[in-house]
């Protein structure tokens, strides 16, 4: 595996840990001044409130999975696209649809941001133009 493989591999493998809730496998994974940024306009975010932020989230779900849609990567930071596909404890069904950029510093993850849509897929949802919207 090359240095490149590496980075990829290892962003991958983090939001695989909260697939199976393994939070402290996640945190050996960031350096110790690690921030979150997510673009819902509450800021930069240490990386232990995002953990309790992540167990939070979890607390609803019954399961989550994500699909890796593509990777790209220049030196230490890894950029992908990906949707998690989430349901909850009650059945309803989610898409979080993201691009995820992730900067390393000594092989550990430094930063995350994270730009994302929530989609429902237990509703319809009208493009632009549809009939039911003229």
């Amino acid at each position: 595996m090359t240095p490149d493989q590496d980075l990829r591999a290892a962003a991958v493998h983090y939001l695989r840990q909260w697939e199976v809730r393994d939070y402290a496998t996640m945190r050996s994974l960031c350096t110790d001044t690690a921030t979150v940024w997510h673009n819902d306009g509450s800021g930069d975010q240490p990386i232990d409130e995002n953990m309790e932020l992540l167990r939070r989230l979890a607390a609803d779900v019954g399961t989550l999975r994500y699909d890796i849609v593509r990777q790209f990567q220049d030196g230490d930071e890894v950029l992908q696209q990906q949707v998690l596909h989430l349901t909850t404890i009650d059945g309803s069904r989610s898409e979080v649809h993201a691009a995820m950029y992730f900067r390393f510093d000594g092989g550990l993850i430094d930063r995350i941001e994270e730009y994302f849509h929530v989609v429902p897929v237990n509703e319809s949802v009208l493009s632009p133009g549809s009939p039911d919207q003229r």
